[in-house]
Parts: structure tokens; C-alpha cells; sequence
């Protein structure tokens, strides 16, 4: 086929006027052209990264069990606090308290949050919230050795102190005022 399109562009370029010898130039390319097979072109395959996976989060290491009931309490007390971050205030109390709210609360083996009651509180507002708080931390640490053989829950009070925005800090880690 190469030689055909040859031997026209022969008789074209001798023949003819440069006219008609540049379009046979022309024509004769194309001609070439759609003769010559051309290889398709083959990408190589992609690339893949191989990624190690990434190490699973170790989950959290249990809190140390507490020695006594005033470490028990303050476990709870921070486990509150830092579940409720919204809810909180810091700094000195103020000289006048909006609210004071008295929670009983139990703790079963387990850590499960068994009982919670209203022992004391001057509205519903501020005993919902603190009831609230309480329910969204738990479960809690459990209480190990604190709680007797006997005994299906530990039982304990807890008080919360509201500001005028209702906030509030819990009395076990507001130390002394």
C-alpha cells in the first residue's frame, strides 16, 4: 500500500503545476498516513501504595481503683464534670449561690448507675440539671472494695452549686472558698 501511495506522488509531483504538485503532496501524506499501522499505546499498570494500617486506639486505661470513699467520690465528681463541659463554671464561687442541689446516688458492682435521687433542691430547673449530669456521665469506675460483699450498691450524697446562669460545680472538687 506504501508503494501505491508512492508512485502516485511520482506521477503527481511530475505532471502537474505546483498547484496541483502541492495537493498531491497532500494527498499522498494522508494516504501515507492512513497506511502505516501505529501500535497502540499500553500504559503500565497503577501504582498502588500499600499503606501499613494504622494502629487501633488503645482504649482508655481504667482509673486506678480508689482507696477510699472521698477518692471514690471524686472520681464521680471529675467523671460528672468532664462529661457535662457545657454545664460547668470555675473559678471562686459567688458570694451568693442561685441553686444548691443535694443528689443521693448509687453505684452498683459493675460501675452501673443504679439510683439517683433528689434529697434536696429549691426548683425543678436546677434539680433536672443536676439529675441530667448525672445520668449522661455515667456508667462510673467500679466501686470495688468499697462496696461490702453484702450490699448491691454504694451509696453516697453529692452536691451541686449553681450560679445565677445555672452552672454549676460539684462541692467535692471545689475545695475550700
Amino acid at each position: 500500500m506504501a508503494a501505491t501511495a508512492i508512485q502516485f506522488l511520482k506521477r503527481s509531483v511530475a505532471g502537474s503545476a505546483a498547484l496541483a504538485s502541492g495537493a498531491a503532496l497532500v494527498s499522498a501524506s494522508l494516504l501515507l498516513a492512513s497506511c502505516s499501522r501505529q501500535q497502540p499505546t499500553v500504559l503500565p499498570p497503577p501504582v498502588v501504595v500499600a499503606h501499613p494500617p494504622l494502629p487501633a486506639e488503645a482504649p482508655p486505661a481504667p482509673p486506678r481503683p480508689a482507696a477510699n470513699l472521698e477518692e471514690y467520690k471524686a472520681q464521680i465528681a471529675q467523671q460528672i464534670m468532664s462529661a457535662n463541659p457545657g454545664m460547668i463554671f470555675s473559678g471562686r464561687l459567688p458570694e451568693m449561690l442561685e441553686a444548691i442541689v443535694v443528689l443521693d446516688i448509687g453505684i452498683g458492682r459493675d460501675g452501673e448507675l443504679e439510683s439517683v435521687h433528689v434529697h434536696r433542691a429549691p426548683s425543678d430547673r436546677s434539680s433536672d440539671i443536676a439529675l441530667n449530669a448525672v445520668k449522661l456521665a455515667a456508667p462510673y469506675p467500679k466501686p470495688g472494695h468499697l462496696l461490702g460483699w453484702m450490699h448491691h450498691s454504694l451509696n453516697f450524697s453529692e452536691t451541686f452549686l449553681f450560679n445565677r446562669d445555672y452552672r454549676f460545680q460539684l462541692r467535692t472538687l471545689a475545695g475550700p472558698q
